[in-house]
């Protein structure tokens, strides 16, 4: 770094601390006052922004109360203007010494960017037609200590607005847009189950055994029954227990951790959708999924027909449905139905130049060839059907072709947004898959499932034909709100801490 780079840095940093050092001295002096804002417990708020931007009409001349952070501030002599964001947006407040009295304007005119007020008065429209509020009260309910990012142009490192998620909730409302459309994608996916009469359940985030997909666990120890637990890495095993117990439709929204890699789609701990449905099968599944996703779009944004990046996904089209063995015929023109023996499925991968495992079957190589092949193509909603028995060791066999499963992914933006089951409730053929996992585990995999004899007996007291499903929310919420990382959907994602 040049001196000339170095020295700027230094005089930047003085520049800061001298104006943090300003804003304590302004709170001692208040305090000193008897007028300390911390001290201030509430203040009545009768309106919030948009209310009276989008009726002013009805407003205009009301008397209003109003809270919130004070973005800007323009002093003009006697008369002064601001600019205060609340959870709605931001209103213009019009103060003027007359109004709120000369020993209350001297102390507004001192306020600082970032400062909590409350402000009570008249709604009018200024000469230049903008809606304000004619203030005779102004309040200083929290005194912001810090400086603002958008004093030097905003806050635009990603790193720092993911750490501090509070300041980009501040300086960028569409942020703040982006999660509350997240609250309402989760509002209306519970409204569409729960007028299908499924019932919302809560089941347990420790476990002693970690299972329900294919994923390393986050360990933990119980002191008090000194015994190793697993944060959950799915919600499957204790819902399907449920349906077991004649709970015909579950269903629970929750949190879920994997101890695995992070990147602009996975962080360690997400949030998952899973339901199950007595009496259906993955068709119904597919159904559902579909109508579920359309619905919310619709719901949430007006539309089935949403943008991510630079493509316009149709969501009102029926999905497209392929199995992976006529994906990946169609993708890499490879028919697995032609390939009969794991060695020539090796053989196939080392010349298409597909790194495999020893521990890799057929349907691990045909799933192998489905990822580096075809994944990428699917930007339209797609389902994948019927992956090998390999990969699937909760789902049910497909009664015409034993090595293949009644299961499927959906596909969007070449992502995996849903996977769901003909849930295997097969006792026997369970135990031998979970053991058969044992196996891989053995062999180095870590996340290969564990035995987990009580859901084996629970499926011996007998599970009716059921359908599962799993959709990951974050990569929803990621589609319908066109954001290209997960920690963008995410209020406070997994960082680093940086010392």
């Amino acid at each position: 770094m040049s001196e000339e780079n170095q020295l700027h840095l230094e005089t930047e940093e003085q520049d800061l601390n001298e104006l943090l050092r300003i804003r304590r001295e302004k709170l001692s002096e208040l305090q000193e006052k008897g007028k300390d804002p911390f001290k201030l417990v509430k203040y009545d708020v009768t309106h919030h922004s948009a209310d009276i931007h989008n009726n002013f009409e009805a407003m205009e001349g009301q008397i209003v109360c109003v809270a919130g952070r004070m973005m800007s501030k323009r002093i003009m002599g006697k008369a002064s203007f601001c600019d205060v964001q609340d959870r709605q947006g931001r209103i213009q407040i019009y103060v003027r010494k007359d109004g709120i009295g000369e020993e209350a304007y001297e102390e507004f005119k001192r306020f600082d960017i970032g400062d909590i007020i409350g402000a009570k008065g008249e709604v009018f429209k200024t000469k230049k037609g903008e809606i304000s509020i004619k203030a005779d009260e102004v309040v200083l309910l929290s005194k912001s200590l810090q400086i603002l990012p958008e004093k030097w142009h905003g806050l635009k490192d990603t790193d720092l607005r993911y750490r501090q998620r509070y300041l980009d909730l501040i300086v960028n409302p569409e942020v703040k847009n982006t999660f509350i459309k997240r609250t309402a994608i989760i509002k209306e996916i519970r409204k569409f189950l729960d007028d299908r009469e499924y019932l919302e359940v809560e089941t347990p985030v420790l476990h002693t055994i970690p299972g329900g997909a294919a994923a390393r666990p986050f360990i933990t120890h119980h002191n008090t029954l000194d015994i190793d637990m697993y944060m959950r890495i799915a919600l499957e095993l204790h819902l399907k227990r449920l349906i077991v117990g004649g709970m015909e439709r579950v269903y629970e929204i929750g949190r879920v951790f994997r101890n695995e890699g992070m990147s602009v789609r996975h962080n360690p701990e997400f949030t998952l959708l899973e339901l199950y449905e007595a009496y259906t099968d993955y068709y119904g599944m597919m159904d559902l999924t579909e109508s579920l996703i359309r619905t919310v779009a619709k719901n949430v944004l007006g539309t089935a027909k949403v943008t991510y990046g630079e493509h316009e996904i149709d969501l009102e089209k029926p999905f497209a449905r392929l199995t992976m063995v006529e994906a990946v015929k169609q993708y890499a023109n490879i028919d697995f139905d032609e390939i009969h023996t794991l060695e020539e499925a090796r053989a196939l991968a080392k010349k298409h130049h597909i790194e495999f495992e020893e521990r890799h079957k057929k349907g691990d190589i045909l799933n192998l060839f489905f990822e580096e092949y075809v994944e990428k193509n699917l930007i339209q909603p797609t389902f994948i059907m019927d992956h090998p028995v390999e990969i699937s060791p909760l789902a049910k066999r497909k009664p015409d072709n034993p090595d293949y499963t009644e299961r499927f992914e959906l596909f969007i933006t070449a992502r995996e947004f849903a996977n769901a089951f003909s849930e295997l409730n097969d006792p026997i053929d369970q135990r031998k898959r979970f053991e058969y996992q044992e196996e891989l585990r053995a062999a180095g995999d870590e996340e290969a499932n564990m035995i987990d004899e009580d859901f084996l007996t629970a499926l011996e007291y007998g599970m009716p034909p059921t359908g599962g499903l799993g959709i990951g929310i974050d990569r929803l919420v990621m589609l319908l709100t066109n954001s290209y990382s997960i920690r963008d959907v995410l209020l406070f994602p997994t960082m680093k801490p940086r010392d």
